[in-house]
């Protein structure tokens, strides 16, 4: 069972045109940049993704990504969600453009997928045809990198990976141990575009497996 979407939901997103200079220091943001684009979601693993896809359409660095402790389900706010990202540009049209760029990925290119009937257990398989800058440096690879972005709860991630890793010709470049901020696991793997998109495959499998039968063993 490969179960049905789950989609994402944006749930703040601010542009500030000309940031003050005291908060572009605090954030790191390079000489040049001054326009900041900021959202959050319910869904970090998703929007790390649509960060990424921003730096490939449009004139934009990522500067700040975090998740929020415990997940979406535990936040503190209503906006908080469970991440926050921030883009920085050199000017304000380029913020938002990718901003426009990451809100539009978050809702339509990716979601997680229920492994359950019960919706109880979820996952993330995701392959990405060509890293943008953000997610290259992420795993220490060029631009333009085939990868496979997979997250799970912990068990069911552990003998996901396993299962991609024997199933295709992957390299495991991140590995996402167990807790993350959300209680997740997972890893970032590279190899050509098809044998990333087979340990996708084999890793939702693996953690359908896992959902449908968690004592089986």
């Amino acid at each position: 069972m490969r179960g049905d979407p789950i989609p994402v939901r944006v749930l703040s997103a601010r542009l500030i045109p000309n940031a003050d200079p005291a908060l572009l220091k605090s954030l790191g943001v390079p000489e040049g940049l001054r326009s900041l684009a900021l959202f959050t979601s319910d869904c970090d693993d998703v929007s790390y993704a649509a960060l990424d896809e921003a730096t490939k359409k449009a004139d934009v660095r990522v500067v700040y990504a975090k998740s929020m402790y415990a997940g979406a389900s535990n936040a503190s706010t209503a906006n908080a969600g469970e991440f926050i990202g921030i883009l920085a540009a050199p000017d304000p049209a380029a913020a938002r453009s990718g901003l426009d760029a990451a809100v539009h990925f978050a809702r339509q290119e990716a979601s997680f997928k229920s492994a359950s009937d019960r919706d109880d257990v979820v996952y993330f398989a995701h392959c990405i045809s060509r890293t943008g800058s953000y997610l290259s440096a992420q795993a220490g690879v060029p631009e333009g990198t085939a990868m496979a972005y997979l997250i799970a709860p912990p068990l069911e991630a552990a003998v996901g990976l396993d299962a991609a890793l024997k199933m295709a010709e992957v390299e495991l470049r991140v590995f996402y141990g167990p807790p993350t901020e959300t209680n997740f696991a997972g890893g970032l793997l590279t190899g050509s575009q098809a044998a990333c998109q087979a340990a996708c495959d084999a890793f939702a499998d693996a953690v359908c497996a896992v959902a449908g039968a968690p004592l089986q063993y």
